[in-house]
């Protein structure tokens, strides 16, 4: 078995956790209805099209409803199927399907007065298949996922290391009158071979010479352009991102000197990031520094948490406020814009966080050439 297959024990991990949110709470269930929060608890990732569900109870048992058919590996205690498809049609009324399955599937076996739900997500046809007094725990389970387990980091790490392959191979077909389009391409095979599979998600910046955006078509990148790459390949559901910025042509004194201010705030996650540290505060310290440079300017925040979800916490954002904790995965993307530097450089890197500060996930190069 490869530590990047599906590792029950780490699920049983998972849903003890939960347990003991769900004791804290009086909770008899929880049902969770989102595809990560399923695959998180009971193993496997199921497509986006397909709806199943789940649910642990409080005497420890996951019941686990399955597209199609039984998966043949799972952390589930007892599982259960709807049809998803008719002659390979997909139904467009999947949960009235899987929230049906679910509640037979319960039905003698689980008495819930107190169910813990997604509030975002838990609707009227699950309302109906597991009645009971809803809690929303939908907090709580995002709170749970900051903390990354072994077979989750190694799929991460799976992830972020297709982003280095991918930056590779921009250097080496970067120059002017390359094509958007074709650079895109390119990236996207990269990582595929590098997976072995396809993609479960992919993203973010394609563009040359503005700040971000899809690749364009017909679009040539230019000399003296710096060509911004944000790379989000998933594998298996969980989210590399990181950013390089390449320079199409030499790049000028200016664009050196802030390549090189910029690199400053990764010594200063060196010096500063340990558990306790406040991502708020952090996240002003940054800001001022790149500010107060005098090269232009930094005005979008400082990075964010990645997992089954491209952002997750913690947010190195002013708009929240949040302490790094232990065993969470967190990028780091400062930046300064401005038109003489066409149009920007941001610099992004991904960290775990430890017990006495953090480790760099993605040590690939930052220079602007090579």
């Amino acid at each position: 078995m490869s530590e990047t297959d599906i590792q029950p024990a780490a699920c049983r991990g998972r849903q003890k956790r939960l347990l003991e949110v769900m004791s804290r709470r009086g909770l008899d269930l929880v049902v969770v209805t989102q595809n990560e929060h399923v695959q998180w608890l009971a193993g496997p990732r199921f497509g986006a099209v397909f709806q199943p569900c789940a649910a642990l109870s409080a005497d420890g048992k996951l019941y686990l409803i399955a597209p199609n058919e039984p998966p043949p590996v799972s952390a589930a205690d007892e599982i259960g199927v709807y049809e998803a498809q008719w002659k390979c049609t997909l139904r467009n009324d999947q949960r009235a399907a899987s929230a049906e399955a679910l509640g037979k599937l319960l039905a003698g076996k689980v008495k819930a007065k107190r169910i813990g739900v997604e509030g975002s997500t838990f609707g009227l046809h699950m309302a109906k298949a597991v009645p009971g007094e809803t809690v929303d725990i939908e907090p709580a389970l995002y709170h749970l996922r900051r903390r990354k387990d072994p077979d989750e980091l190694a799929r991460l790490k799976v992830a972020i290391a297709a982003t280095g392959k991918m930056y590779a191979a921009a250097r080496e077909m970067i120059r002017p009158g390359v094509l958007e389009i074709d650079v895109f391409n390119r990236l996207q095979s990269v990582a595929v071979e590098h997976f072995g599979e396809m993609l479960t998600g992919t993203g973010n910046d394609y563009a040359c010479g503005v700040r971000g955006g899809p690749p364009r078509g017909g679009r040539k990148a230019e000399a003296g352009e710096l060509y911004l790459l944000d790379l989000g390949p998933a594998y298996r559901g969980y989210y590399a991102d990181n950013c390089r910025a390449v320079a199409v042509s030499e790049p000028t004194a200016l664009q050196i000197k802030t390549a090189e201010h910029i690199c400053g705030v990764f010594d200063m996650v060196k010096t500063t990031i340990k558990p306790g540290v406040s991502a708020k505060k952090f996240f002003n310290e940054v800001h001022a520094y790149l500010n107060d440079a005098g090269l232009g300017v930094f005005d979008h925040h400082l990075g964010h948490g990645i997992g089954l979800f491209p952002h997750e916490a913690p947010h190195l954002n002013d708009s929240w406020d949040e302490v790094f904790e232990v065993g969470e995965v967190f990028t780091c993307e400062p930046a300064i814009y401005s038109p003489e530097l066409r149009a920007g450089i941001r610099l992004e890197n991904d960290y775990l966080v430890t017990e006495s500060g953090v480790e760099l996930l993605s040590d690939f190069p930052l220079e602007l050439k090579i």
